[in-house]
């Protein structure tokens, strides 16, 4: 079992940045894969950005150049550094980890980028 704590949600103006924290209670050298996701309203919950344990990592096209996401194998974090918000990416953003087999989630923080 993994839980995971995210926070940095907020509110944003528009060109903006935030940064989101997710923190593991399992080590992180033994999750394959950490990544965010996001869920819009009225819409499916998307990929955001992933990394893996070696840190190779991957983006949605629609993020790529502004988002960037990394992870603290001794602190169990992964952070997703959000810079020039756009009002598109407000939503709840989920915290995901890849850990033997099973996938585990965050509770999701909010995030809300306004014009």
């Amino acid at each position: 079992q993994v839980q995971l704590v995210e926070s940095g949600g907020g509110l944003v103006q528009a060109g903006g940045s935030l940064r989101l924290s997710c923190t593991s209670s399992a080590s992180m050298f033994s999750i394959n894969v950490m990544a965010w996701y996001r869920q819009a309203p009225g819409k499916q919950r998307e990929l955001v950005a992933a990394v893996s344990t070696y840190g190779s990592q991957n983006y949605a096209d629609s993020v790529k150049g502004r988002f960037t996401i990394s992870r603290d194998n001794v602190k169990n974090t992964v952070y997703l550094q959000m810079n020039s918000l756009k009002p598109e990416d407000t939503a709840v953003y989920y915290c995901n980890a890849a850990h033997r087999g099973y996938d585990y989630w965050g509770q999701g923080t909010q995030v809300t980028v306004s014009s």
